[in-house]
């Protein structure tokens, strides 16, 4: 059975808690203010979507389909974006609240991130090369076997990449990010 494309439309301040979202092709749509907190979302295709002031939180991705989608101002709180549809999968994040979220093995290369708080985010086995965490808060982020070459990292604060076990080659970093990258060695490192 074919899936219904729904194409160009606007949510807006929906809550999918109780009513479903339709399961669909959804191309070129915006949702905007809706709640989909705990929402079901597998076998969905968004492509060429926005999500802006929405709540995601702890939505269920099975072979969900994100392919150029962005999310604004967001909340996305305890999502495991690792059981997506790999193909094509393309992300946007700004603003947005990304607290134990998984990215764990996914091809985020070239991913902006934004003005994000990303606590205890889990970038296990994920290859991020060129990607950009811009003024992002990583505290207790994992970052293992993560690929990050020529990332860029120089705005980010409280992160801990250990250069040892992930690969960051022409990565960037601030000068105030070098703690981050000695974690380990229990260093105390001075600005003066």
């Amino acid at each position: 059975m074919q899936q219904e494309i729904i194409e160009d439309k606007v949510f807006d301040n929906l809550s999918f808690k109780r009513s479903k979202l339709k399961a669909a092709l959804y191309e070129n749509c915006s949702f905007v203010s809706c709640d989909f907190e705990n929402s079901d979302l597998a076998e969905f295709k968004f492509t060429d979507c926005t999500f802006t002031g929405c709540n995601l939180s702890l939505a269920s991705l099975g072979n969900t389909a994100f392919r150029n989608v962005q999310f604004n101002g967001s909340k996305l709180m305890g999502v495991n974006f690792e059981n997506c549809s790999k193909l094509g999968f393309s992300v946007g994040f700004n603003d947005c609240i990304l607290d134990n979220t998984a990215f764990t093995g996914l091809n985020l290369k070239n991913t902006v991130f934004t003005n994000c708080r990303m606590f205890n985010a889990d970038f296990t086995s994920a290859e991020m090369e060129n990607s950009v965490f811009n003024n992002c808060d990583l505290k207790g982020a994992v970052f293992f076997k993560t690929g990050l070459k020529k990332a860029d990292l120089t705005t980010s604060v409280n992160y801990i990449i250990d250069p040892e076990l992930n690969r960051i080659s022409k990565a960037k970093f601030s000068l105030t990010g070098i703690p981050g990258l000695l974690a380990k060695y229990d260093l105390k490192i001075e600005f003066k």
